[in-house]
């Protein structure tokens, strides 16, 4: 059988109250009867001490008689439940209070017990050498009159007066015990409804997100750690939501961009071999399924280099550079593709100091994938603006398109994998959807931000940060 959380704690706590609760009572015991004796046996030597001064003074003085005396120590015990024995100055038994048996007393006090110091008085506790057959509390007590020594007088009582005295006084010290269990019960109720069902609700919940069920609700509304708890994990349900949103997102772009490809080289494969396509016609299709190749190549070779971003992320040899230099490069690169559409490219650079430090290869990607992203974008005959400004110890890398914009609902998604503004997927046959995740992530890798401002129908514009050089060691491992 499965034990709850609630069943450990009751259980340890029944020990630990069990344990502790042995403990009060062995030493409670302890404790008042040692008290209680203690204050008996005080009670019994001013009770001694009395009866000397009233009873055996005026014996020994003459007045009363042996008879007289020995009705006094009858009534004594009688009255006090306690017994009493005069001896003599010599040690011989003199009086013994309601003795039917005179024979099982100790004739002779001074030689019951060589150790027993009857001149200074004792007390003590037991059977009194076997005289009784259960506890006493013994007192013995020198007499004298008027400074001249008389003889001895020794009391006893049963222990058994104790036991009433003793158990009413642990009743009142075991109640708060049982106060306390009480408490303590109507706690551990309280802890099952506040603590122990939300934890059982939120481990049902978790069961179903693990299922795939995220739309199940903790129903935990609480302001405390385990709301806490609860708010942390219907927010990671959300997010798990989405990632299986984007998994499947991300399974449909790929089979699409797939799919694609390879169906146009399928088809055009099957045409020549049957004869649709004639030979003479063959160089323009073999270069259609050519650029189809690179495309899937391309595909493939911006996939695997997400995945290493994913799992160890991009390694980076950082050095100092001009980033200008590397925007010039690049606009040199593309300068034939941007002239065929009539395209405007201007760098400006208000920066007084272009020098970061980056991944020069990595970085120029990066910008590389940006100016490549606008010349697609923009209309024959319009315009692409690079600005390179500093501000603090960051340098800005802008690039500004007149292309058509992109609606503000879509802008939040730009740098997902292989999201394209064209939901048809019909404008950019060969765009992968790859290139701007691609640059988000290194960005990220450096530390840095990239952001997009864009208004629809006016263009767009891409600003990333890097860090300015500061004399850094050039080819130094980030």
């Amino acid at each position: 059988m499965k034990r709850t959380i609630l069943d450990k704690i009751i259980i340890v706590i029944i020990v630990l109250l069990a344990g502790l609760f042995c403990l009060l009572v062995g030493y409670t015991t302890y404790a008042t009867q040692k008290a209680l004796v203690a204050e008996k046996q005080n009670n019994l030597i001013n009770e001694a001490n009395l009866l000397a001064k009233q009873t055996i003074a005026s014996y020994v003085q003459g007045i009363t008689s042996m008879e007289y005396l020995q009705l006094r120590f009858d009534e004594f015990e009688d009255t006090l439940k306690t017994s009493a024995w005069f001896f003599s100055e010599s040690g011989d038994l003199i009086v013994a209070s309601n003795s039917g048996n005179l024979n099982v007393l100790p004739h002779n006090i001074l030689t019951i017990d060589p150790e027993l110091n009857m001149d200074k008085g004792f007390t003590q506790t037991g059977d009194f050498y076997n005289t009784f057959s259960g506890t006493m509390i013994s007192v013995g007590i020198p007499i004298s009159v008027d400074d001249v020594r008389q003889g001895y007088l020794i009391l006893h009582a049963p222990m058994t007066q104790l036991d009433s005295q003793q158990e009413n006084m642990l009743s009142i010290m075991y109640m708060p015990f049982f106060v306390i269990l009480l408490v303590l019960v109507v706690v551990l109720a309280f802890l099952s409804k506040s603590i122990i069902r939300p934890i059982g609700k939120l481990n049902t919940a978790a069961r179903e997100y693990a299922k795939g069920n995220f739309e199940v609700r903790t129903g935990v509304k609480r302001k405390d750690e385990i709301g806490e708890l609860s708010d942390s994990l219907e927010y990671m349900a959300g997010e798990l939501s989405k990632l299986d949103e984007y998994r499947k997102n991300f399974i449909a772009n790929i089979s699409h961009d797939f799919r694609s490809p390879l169906t146009s080289i399928k088809g055009y494969l099957e045409a020549m071999l049957d004869g649709t396509i004639p030979p003479e016609k063959y160089d323009r299709y073999l270069n259609i399924v050519l650029n189809e190749s690179k495309r899937l190549t391309k595909l493939t070779s911006g996939l695997l280099e997400l995945n290493n971003f994913d799992t160890n992320g991009p390694a980076l040899k950082k050095q100092s550079f001009d980033i200008t230099d590397v925007v010039r490069e690049t606009r040199n690169t593309v300068e034939g593709v941007y002239e065929k559409k009539k395209i405007d490219f201007q760098i400006k650079c208000p920066a007084e100091d272009t020098i970061v430090y980056a991944d020069k290869m990595k970085i120029g990607q990066v910008v590389h994938n940006l100016i490549d992203n606008a010349i697609k974008f923009s209309p024959k005959g319009g315009k692409i603006v690079v600005t390179i400004y500093d501000k603090n110890d960051k340098v800005f890398v802008s690039v500004k398109d007149q292309g058509p914009g992109i609606e503000k609902d879509k802008q939040k998604r730009v740098f997902d994998r292989f999201y394209k503004t064209d939901s048809s997927r019909g404008k950019d046959k060969q765009g992968t959807g790859l290139g701007l995740a691609i640059t988000k992530e290194i960005v990220k890798a450096h530390g840095e931000n990239i952001n997009l401002i864009s208004t629809e129908g006016a263009g767009s514009e891409f600003v990333f940060s890097l860090t300015r050089s500061s004399n850094r060691e050039s080819g130094q491992i980030g």
